[in-house]
């Protein structure tokens, strides 16, 4: 089983990729699993974006780190030999790697080392959809958010900012035996097209 995992902020264009491939000549060898937080069953019972403190950040880690253990397993239980993660445990990680930016909360390194005892969850290749903030802006826009929603924490400058360098500028890579970066200011589907000449690829 080799899995690959879609990576990037919210509008980046990674459902629009997903929903692309579902069409393609690949789909009948993969299984996709959505997004962690599409697998809590109740709106209320999902962590904050924005924790309170390193031990906050920490039980929101252990909480999400259930969910992606067990997508990756039903992954491996499908039979499929491709797997596409929409998000992967690099999102908890560049979101730890931000609030540590913002905030001081210096909880990075432990969740990284929480990580090695569970090795099966790191990507074989991930695929990380950068785009700028003032594009995401007017997607978001076009998208009919209000100037409130686009207020929310996860689309805070700053916060993308650091998030963005965990998967671009960190000294310390991401978990994925692989990374590759890859501009998506263009249009989605012109996007969603190289998303999968690339999946076609890895999957070979």
């Amino acid at each position: 089983m080799k899995i690959i995992a879609l990576e990037g902020p919210s509008y980046a264009g990674k459902s629009t990729a997903i929903r692309h491939l579902h069409r393609s000549a690949i789909a009948t060898r993969m299984f996709v699993s959505d997004c962690y937080v599409k697998h809590i069953g109740h709106r209320d019972d999902i962590p904050p974006a924005r924790t309170g403190s390193p031990a906050a950040q920490l039980a929101a880690f252990e909480t999400f780190m259930e969910i992606e253990a067990a997508r990756v397993i039903a992954a491996a239980d499908s039979g499929q030999p491709l797997v596409i993660l929409d998000r992967s445990v690099d999102t908890l990680l560049a979101h730890a790697h931000s609030l540590d930016a913002l905030f001081g909360y210096g909880v990075h390194h432990q969740l990284r080392d929480r990580l090695q005892t569970l090795p099966f969850l790191r990507p074989d290749h991930t695929l990380y959809l950068d785009v700028p903030a003032d594009v995401l802006r007017l997607r978001r826009k076009t998208a009919g958010h209000t100037a409130a929603e686009s207020d929310y924490f996860l689309h805070e400058p700053g916060f993308l900012e650091h998030a963005r360098d965990y998967f671009v500028h960190t000294a310390r890579p991401p978990v994925s035996r692989e990374v590759t970066v890859m501009a998506a200011d263009t249009n989605t589907d012109d996007v969603a097209q190289v998303v999968e000449a690339l999946v076609t690829f890895w999957a070979r």
